[in-house]
Parts: C-alpha cells; structure tokens; sequence
C-alpha cells in the first residue's frame, strides 16, 4: 500500500527530514505510508513519514509493522491517535494504534469491531468522521462513535457489543455534523448547521429518549463580521463546517465555524481554500448555553480535520503559535484568530498535491 499526502511545506524554505527519537510528539500529520510484505507474512514492515508542525520538520519513521489487515482496508477516520479501517470486505471495522510513532516496534495493536451496516433508508459506504470515548488502553469500557454522510450515527462498546446501536438524526439536519467526544460530561455531540443547536447521546445509548437537542444562543457576535458571514453562507460556491471542541482539561469548550471559499480550478471543478474562522466560546447558565464570539483563546490552539477535532497548550510544544487554528481538509495551514490571516502551507515542487487522509493525531508519547 502506498499512500501518499504531502500537500505542503514548512513555513521556512528548509525541508528537514530526521529519524524520530524521542519520547514524545507533539500533534502531527501523516504524509505518507508505505509498506512491503514481511517474510514472516503476518505484518508488512512499512515506512511513514510525519509532518510536525511545531518543529516544522519532516519525521521519517522506518522498519514500523503495519498489520496486514488494514493494507487492503479503507480508510475511514483517525481519534485519539488511532486510525480507523472499514474491511471492504465483510464491512467489519478496524481499529489500531500502528500509526502512533510510539506504537510497539513488533506487535501494533489491531481490534476488529462488528461490521457495520445501514439502517433502512441511510448508508454507511462513506463515514463522514469517527470519536472514541477514551483510548482502548485506557478504559476497559471505552465506546466508539461513527457519524455516516447522511442521517446515521451508530455507536459501539467494543468489549461488550456483538452489533452497533444505531441511530437516525432529524433528517436532512445533521448530514456532515462532525461528531465529537466530551469528557466533561461524558457525551458525544453533533453540532447543527450553523451550529444553532447540538444533538447529544451519553455512554448509556440504549436510552429510548435520546438523542438530547440542545439549543444555543449566540452572544458578542461582532457587528464587524455579521456582515460577510451571511455574504459566505448564501454565496453558492461557499461552504460551512462546524466542530465542537473540548480543551485539554474540559474547563473550556468552543463551537469552531469553518469558511472556505469555492474556486475554479483548471479541471474545472471547484476546490475550496480556507477563508476564515469563527470561534465561540461556550458559557452555560442552569436554564439554557450561550455560545460568546471570541478572537481569544490564549495559549490553546485548535486542530481541526476530518479527525476529531482536539485543542494542545502552545506553551507545551515550543514551535506551535497560540491563539490558532491549525487545520487540513480546505487546503492546509494555520489560522490566526488575532490578526484573522491565512498562512498557507505550500507544496513543495516534487510533491503530491492531493491530501488522501486529511488527520491531524494528537500528542503521543512512549
């Protein structure tokens, strides 16, 4: 399997390419994976190389066992550092921790999850994004959640559950809601278009009344930007995505509104760029959220893609810009929620310009 997505450079001119040796990574994004059968015919002994954006430097990670499961299998998502496969065989879904730069040399963890399948009028053949509760080693008791392009969420105790417990969102309503994992209060949310409201669903999702629908009031909306919001909502060849995202210690969340604008490309079809953020930060009273405008978030930044979103500390990964937004899906780069500016990364000239899994992976460590 050969999977190749280096839609970019550094910021700097210099391409720096090392071995990985230390005990810790900041986030980062895969570029590419390529793997070879092993003699022993159980594993393919692979390389992956890996962006950093903090150091702004190319990881180059060889001899690193790649399960011989997933080199025919599609990939569907990445949470909490691991990826997710869709056997397109048997539709079972796999999980497992061997792009992890500190997965096990000779034996990564592979977990095979029940196939999944549509409820009647949905599909499942294109998973819009994936959320786990907690990572495997971390709670015997961990949940996954997979949200379907279209009206299906279904969700899964791998440990315990012999078939997914699926749901059907109000339809035509949340098609491309991104689902998200708080810890907080131990939900999973689906934000609404426009992010006017949210749906969620706790680890107890048997219940009969759920989901629970929550509506939000937006406050501090900037007079300055009322404006070319609606411009970009009702310009046709524009587009909204919205993420609900958790700090590192839960005591903030944030409703994240992505606009990118639609362009003409030379093949005629139109690609979108990145235009603009918007970030809400969630203040909750005992009757009802208030969702308040804010241009800062002081030393986090926010990763988004079409893993699920996560916010680092700046401070703790020396390179990373505070009070930004990182992101990879409409182009990729950083967004400055001070100055409101783009930086784009570049491709370099013998790059590949088409990102095929467009995840950033959170911290990992040894």
């Amino acid at each position: 399997m050969s999977r190749l997505l280096s839609k970019l450079s550094p910021l700097i001119h210099k391409r720096s390419v090392r071995s990985f040796s230390s005990s810790t990574t900041g986030p980062y994004l895969q570029l590419s994976l390529s793997a070879k059968p092993s003699s022993e015919g159980v594993v393919n002994i692979g390389e992956i190389v890996l962006y950093d954006p903090a150091k702004q430097e190319l990881l180059n990670l060889t001899d690193k066992p790649i399960p011989e499961e997933i080199v025919t299998a599609k990939w569907i998502g990445a949470s909490k550092g691991w990826a997710f496969f869709l056997d397109t065989q048997d539709r079972c879904v796999l999980i497992t921790d061997s792009l992890n730069p500190w997965a096990c040399k000779s034996n990564p963890k592979l977990l095979t999850l029940p196939p999944l399948n549509p409820l009647f009028s949905c599909q499942t053949d294109v998973i819009w994004n994936v959320a786990m509760s907690s990572c495997p080693d971390d709670d015997e008791d961990w949940v996954v959640g997979i949200k379907s392009l279209g009206d299906q969420v279904s969700f899964c105790r791998p440990r315990r559950d012999l078939r997914w417990t699926k749901f059907q969102t109000p339809s035509d309503h949340f098609p491309t809601s991104n689902l998200t994992y708080s810890k907080r209060d131990r939900k999973f949310y689906l934000p609404g278009p426009g992010g006017h409201h949210l749906l969620s669903y706790d680890l107890d999702f048997n219940k009969a009344d759920q989901p629970e629908f929550h509506e939000l009031q937006f406050r501090n909306f900037p007079e300055s930007l009322k404006y070319d919001s609606e411009l970009s909502e009702l310009f046709p060849s524009s587009c909204r995505t919205e993420r609900f995202v958790e700090s590192p210690s839960g005591d903030e969340r944030f409703l994240v509104k992505w606009y990118a604008k639609g362009c003409l490309a030379y093949s005629s079809k139109i690609t979108y760029e990145t235009q603009r953020f918007m970030v809400f930060r969630e203040e909750e009273t005992t009757e009802e959220r208030f969702m308040c405008y804010t241009d800062d978030i002081g030393d986090l930044c926010i990763f988004v893609s079409k893993s699920e979103a996560f916010c680092v500390p700046a401070s703790s990964y020396p390179g990373l810009k505070p009070n930004s937004i990182y992101f990879v899906g409409f182009g990729l780069g950083i967004y400055d929620l001070t100055t409101r500016d783009v930086s784009i990364f570049r491709a370099p000239k013998d790059a590949l310009n088409q990102i095929v899994s467009p995840y950033w992976f959170p911290p990992a460590s040894s």
